[in-house]
């Protein structure tokens, strides 16, 4: 066991019971995927994820700041996610997710995160069950009441942004998350980089690029 500030995250898939059993398979699927593909990313500050009750999931990044940036990169594979197979589209999203960041000390180990325990996972957890009730989609929980002041209202905001998503909005997020460049996802989306702009622009990227900053700032300062 590891005892450390760290960040865990905590989602679940909302209205999941309406989803088919085919749709449910792909989209953990594609969460699995994903986290494979952070885990490998984040190097030395280790992120590490498991999938529990069949629509929700549990995760630990030792970096903290990066927390709400991986959160959102998750967010955004959900809510681009296509159940016909087809590219995403200038359509509502079919699937989306609510996710609980809890930042606070853990005792954890990144190979059984379900016996590990402290004050990030019971923060995040408990987040989490409020969230319906609350109408929320996206939380932050600290031991710091001005922070979590501070990122009520912002994550308001953010929430009031991501639900006007398309699924086509959502997948150039997810990219741009990714660190790609405009031309990058036009090529890999085959797509003019023009469209991709437009789509950028639709998905507010400027001022969640302003929140994610705002976010490391803050957190780092506090907890890194």
């Amino acid at each position: 066991m590891k005892t450390a500030t760290v960040a865990v995250i905590t989602g679940d898939l909302v209205n999941s019971s309406a989803y088919s059993q085919n749709t449910i398979q792909t989209i953990i699927q594609r969460l699995t995927n994903e986290f494979q593909v952070i885990s490998q990313e984040t190097g030395d500050d280790v992120t590490a994820f498991t999938l529990f009750r069949g629509d929700s999931f549990q995760g630990i990044v030792e970096d903290p700041s990066q927390a709400l940036q991986i959160a959102l990169r998750l967010k955004a594979l959900i809510n681009s996610f296509s159940d016909s197979g087809e590219e995403a589209g200038n359509t509502i999203p079919v699937s989306d997710v609510r996710i609980s960041i809890g930042i606070g000390e853990a005792s954890y180990d990144v190979n059984a995160i379900n016996v590990s325990n402290g004050e990030a996972f019971q923060l995040s957890g408990r987040t989490l069950d409020s969230m319906k009730t609350k109408q929320l989609k996206m939380a932050l929980t600290t031991p710091n009441s001005n922070i979590n002041d501070e990122f009520r209202v912002h994550m308001k905001f953010l929430d009031s942004i991501t639900d006007r998503w398309s699924m086509a909005s959502a997948e150039v997020v997810y990219f741009l998350l990714k660190q790609l460049k405009e031309k990058q996802i036009a090529e890999q989306l085959n797509r003019s980089q023009a469209a991709i702009n437009h789509r950028k622009k639709a998905a507010g990227w400027e001022e969640i690029r302003l929140l994610l900053q705002r976010f490391e700032q803050v957190i780092k300062s506090e907890f890194v």
